[in-house]
């Protein structure tokens, strides 16, 4: 739900406005005279502003110049199709420009589209105020996100319980496990992570369980050990050769092992935590993985979404946390994100997940240092707008028009049929009507812009 302002001197239309906007769940306010519309802003700070270009007592122009420093979000409504109008709005900063009678159909989608861009404005301010986040709160607060809180409370809680997280590549398994381990119990103990890729099955043995084969008393302990009391964290459990997983499994079968060559039989005091990016049934069913091992570690299944399928609200609060931690090591590293930039990463799909943003991002604010904030030019040219989470914020939306200062009328204009064409999906009919000129002028212009690829029918 969004807090609007209509400023309309007409009645019938002012109340025509609230009435389908609060249909569409919105709380809404009137003001019929450009000092009332001031005066209620002042007020109230409203997400969105739809106002009358002619007032009794002043322009919409007026109006909107004197709230400029505040960038409100405004859609401006006039009651003559007038493209240079449209286009001085556009030149000053107006969200959209929509003609009455106004379609509300077509107003829909201006609100629609006006909103998100509130949302992304809302979204980086969060970025930069909220940098003392830590922990689980920094992993997103999305109804998803807080279930697979509650389950790591759980498993946390239970001292010995083996865990198993599954996820792609860069979802933040590690974060995870070290999470479970330092609200647990054993948080006093060691947690050691054993990465199980290794081209030497038996110096990979010899790591975990430690080594007596000299039969002399300069036996080496393994990381078994190294973590009594504490967690053995093993990542990517699936890569285990299968030697190894077998001495795996009678440790946790028995709570027991021995070191390569030695014959004491040790106490394995150790909760284990597994991680995984691969589908373990499929290893299993490739004769890689032990079927009982599998079951063995998969008492209290975990799986992480990857950064795609993960909301909106959930990457903004991973973008603070990550741009946290790195700027200490970033000297001269920006401490805010503009709009364009946050954007551009909430529509991308992350097939590297966690770890390909953390990337991203330190770039980005290693490009910008000295700036006051992370620009959009500082991220990768090849990182494309895939229509993801925002994806409303394509076609010349966001914040990128605040900084856009045309060198030429034309210039202006075609970005303004540009945008009013994506905003209704090509459509050229309903794309002139909310232009105000006749489908042939609107084709015409097309043509004479080259925006034949935007105007799909």
């Amino acid at each position: 739900m969004a807090d609007v302002l209509v400023v309309d001197d007409e009645e019938v239309l002012a109340s025509a406005y609230s009435r389908f906007l609060v249909k569409a769940g919105h709380s809404v306010r009137c003001a019929p005279t450009g000092e009332s519309a001031l005066e209620s802003y002042r007020a109230s700070r409203p997400d969105l502003i739809l106002l009358d270009v002619r007032l009794p007592d002043m322009t919409g122009f007026d109006v909107y110049a004197a709230l400029r420093h505040d960038k409100p979000v405004v859609i401006m409504i006039s009651g003559h199709a007038d493209v240079p109008l449209a286009v001085r709005a556009l030149q000053e900063g107006v969200e959209n420009f929509l003609t009455k009678p106004t379609d509300f159909a077509h107003l829909r989608v201006a609100v629609d589209r006006a909103l998100e861009k509130v949302q992304l404005r809302h979204f980086a301010q969060y970025v930069t105020a909220n940098r003392t986040r830590t922990g689980r709160a920094a992993l997103g607060s999305s109804p998803s996100m807080a279930a697979i809180m509650e389950h790591v409370s759980m498993l946390a809680s239970t001292d010995k319980t083996t865990v198993l997280i599954l996820g792609e590549g860069g979802t933040g398994k590690g974060r995870i496990a070290e999470m479970i381990h330092a609200e647990g119990s054993r948080a006093s103990g060691p947690f050691v992570p054993v990465h199980c890729r290794a081209s030497d099955a038996d110096a990979l043995e010899k790591e975990l369980f430690g080594d007596d084969s000299e039969g002399d008393s300069s036996g080496k302990p393994g990381l078994v050990e190294l973590a009594v009391g504490g967690t053995l964290f093993l990542d990517e459990v699936a890569d285990l050769p299968i030697s190894v997983q077998a001495r795996v499994l009678r440790m946790l079968e028995h709570g027991a092992y021995r070191r390569v060559g030695g014959r004491s039989e040790l106490r394995s005091d150790v909760r284990i935590v597994a991680a995984s990016a691969r589908d373990l049934i499929r290893e299993v069913d490739a004769s890689r993985l032990r079927e009982d091992l599998y079951y063995r570690l998969s008492v209290m299944p975990l799986r992480l979404p990857p950064l795609r399928e993960r909301s909106a609200e959930d990457v903004v609060e991973l973008v603070s946390r990550l741009m946290e931690e790195l700027e200490p090591q970033l000297n001269g590293a920006p401490r805010q994100l503009s709009e364009a930039a946050l954007g551009r990463l909430l529509r991308h799909h992350w097939p590297g997940n966690i770890r390909e943003l953390r990337n991203v991002l330190e770039r980005a604010m290693i490009l910008s240092s000295g700036r006051e904030e992370v620009d959009e030019s500082a991220l990768p040219l090849d990182m494309g707008d895939a229509g993801g989470r925002l994806g409303g914020f394509g076609g010349g939306g966001g914040g990128g028009r605040e900084t856009f200062q045309p060198e030429s009328l034309d210039a202006v204009e075609r970005a303004h049929i540009e945008r009013t064409l994506r905003a209704f999906d090509g459509n050229r009919t309903h794309a002139s009507r909310a232009l105000g000129v006749s489908r042939a002028t609107l084709i015409k212009k097309i043509q004479e812009y080259g925006l034949s690829a935007v105007a799909r029918r």
